[in-house]
């Protein structure tokens, strides 16, 4: 439903983004990554056709959109960093001109602004002006107009941004509840938002692929991914070290102090390898007095930071 083939932007001597080549199909929630800078903002408006590429194609349901762009804005819903809308306007009134501009008229024009106030739970605001609404509901307000004419594909930038614990997940269980049927780009920094809705992950850097697979096989490139912590008092730290690397599965273990008085011990397996059940069939012979034991999936973060550069990096190789 989104094909991206050779992409590239320059600005002036500067390259945002650099030849990347993506393709979304339908039921797919791509988490979009990446490090400040690294050309997602600038990726997205080309795909919704708010920036022209300096080279390469963008398709989105077949629509080429340089040379079909209306066709194609009309099967894009796009949510853009900020949400930007009329101010004085209210919730209700934006809505309601969004369905004009997306040629709804009369009861269907009612029924989509219904439909999408109702699944972005908006309804208490829908009276106020939208320059007066806190960060959170002017967020869900954009996400509404993003979805009121039901689009196949839909692209958000940070969708959550703003939201406290209970609406965050709201809006991740409407957007679960809408994949199905959607192709969904969602740039986000969250790396808890791609391993809760994401089907898919992929993390550029320069404006570059650097990583692209389900959030489970980056977890298993983490070197975390399969690692068994153990939670236990500071005086049998030691000796419990010892015995963890006497374990074959296992192929280095790091200590960790905590303030009271109990030592973290993180055991991290070779190739791989399953250690919970060897690790916990030690502590029961040792009799550990273990206060935690958990084994870990892997770390996004972790490789995150494995794969990509930091802004300093980044600054500089851009002068150079």
């Amino acid at each position: 439903m989104i094909e991206i083939e050779g992409l590239t932007k320059r600005f002036g001597a500067v390259t945002a983004v650099a030849g990347l080549s993506l393709k979304v199909g339908k039921g797919e929630v791509l988490g979009f990554l990446g490090p400040n800078g690294a050309g997602k903002s600038t990726t997205m408006k080309m795909v919704t056709g708010y920036l022209a590429p300096t080279d390469g194609k963008i398709r989105v349901c077949g629509h080429d959109i340089e040379t079909a762009t209306v066709e194609a804005q009309a099967l894009i819903g796009y949510l853009p960093e900020g949400a930007p809308s009329y101010g004085d306007m209210t919730a209700g009134r934006f809505l309601a001109f969004i369905a004009e501009v997306r040629c709804f008229r009369g009861t269907e024009a009612k029924a989509r602004v219904k439909d999408a106030v109702e699944k972005t739970e908006i309804g208490p605001v829908l009276d106020q002006p939208i320059e007066t609404l806190s960060k959170g509901f002017k967020r869900r307000v954009g996400l509404a107009q993003a979805i009121l004419h039901d689009p196949p594909v839909l692209i958000m930038d940070e969708p959550t941004d703003g939201l406290d614990p209970n609406q965050k997940h709201s809006v991740r269980t409407l957007i679960r509840a809408m994949a199905a049927e959607k192709a969904i780009i969602i740039s986000t920094h969250l790396l808890e938002e791609v391993e809760a809705i994401c089907t898919r992950a992929v993390i550029i850097d320069r404006g570059a692929v650097v990583a692209d697979g389900t959030p489970g096989e980056l977890l298993a490139r983490s070197r975390y991914h399969n690692a068994v912590t153990v939670v236990l008092p500071e005086s049998e730290a030691n000796a419990a070290a010892a015995k963890l690397k006497g374990l074959s599965p296992v192929a280095g273990v790091e200590r960790t102090a905590r303030p009271d008085g109990i030592v973290q011990l993180t055991a991290f397996p070779r190739s791989g390898a399953l250690l919970i059940e060897a690790v916990s069939a030690l502590a029961m012979r040792e009799k550990w007095t273990v206060r935690e034991m958990v084994a870990e999936p892997g770390r996004l973060d972790e490789v995150f930071r494995a794969i990509t550069t930091d802004d300093a990096q980044r600054a500089k190789a851009a002068r150079a």
